[in-house]
């Protein structure tokens, strides 16, 4: 019988990969990557953690992101500034990933399909929106003489998100048409006037 090696003493398999990623990166790389995937609104002390830095330094950061419009920021219960993930830089980033994937025609051809869609959803349930569905919804429970029809739960979520990824893709639609626009309308060299 062979002896075995006894094994090294564990590591923290989190902290290595923390250290590298630290390592690996700048302050603000880590700062950028937290907010990145912040939705609600975060402390700088909490951001500082996560990104393996100081407060100061993560504050200095997320000041300079929210000057470039990928933070925004709000005051906290104890009067702080919380930040979080600007909804236009999601927007412009899904757009962005949808414009690198789907070619421009293909990309109407789905806007039109994903329109008719949310149409058959409005004619179905009788209103413009999810939420007005909501509101009418509740206003059937709370009159005791109405029916109350049940709603298909799959089919509400669906319309939700027909409607978000119909959003999505006009967005990245939108930014294709401006980008032909600015390489289109590139300025031409001025004319040579003839002296007379």
């Amino acid at each position: 019988m062979t002896d075995t090696p006894t094994p090294e003493p564990f590591d923290d398999v989190n902290e290595q990969v923390g250290t590298e990623w630290e390592d690996q990166t700048t302050p603000y790389e880590r700062v950028r990557t937290v907010i990145s995937r912040t939705y609600t609104p975060v402390s700088t002390e909490t951001v500082a953690d996560t990104a393996r830095t100081s407060a100061k330094t993560a504050r200095k950061h997320l000041e300079t992101l929210a000057n470039e419009g990928f933070v925004t920021t709000s005051t906290g219960e104890t009067g702080g500034t919380i930040y979080r993930r600007s909804s236009e830089s999601l927007v412009v980033e899904q757009a962005a990933d949808i414009l690198s994937e789907v070619p421009t025609d293909e990309l109407r051809a789905r806007i039109a399909e994903l329109r008719e869609t949310v149409r058959d959803y409005q004619e179905q349930f009788g209103v413009e929106s999810p939420d007005e569905l909501s509101v009418a919804r509740t206003n059937e429970v709370l009159s005791e003489t109405a029916d109350h029809e049940v709603v298909d739960e799959e089919a509400l979520q669906d319309w939700k998100t027909t409607r978000r990824n119909l959003a999505f893709a006009n967005a990245a639609l939108s930014i294709a048409n401006a980008q032909k626009f600015v390489t289109d309308d590139s300025p031409s060299p001025p004319e040579s006037v003839s002296p007379s």
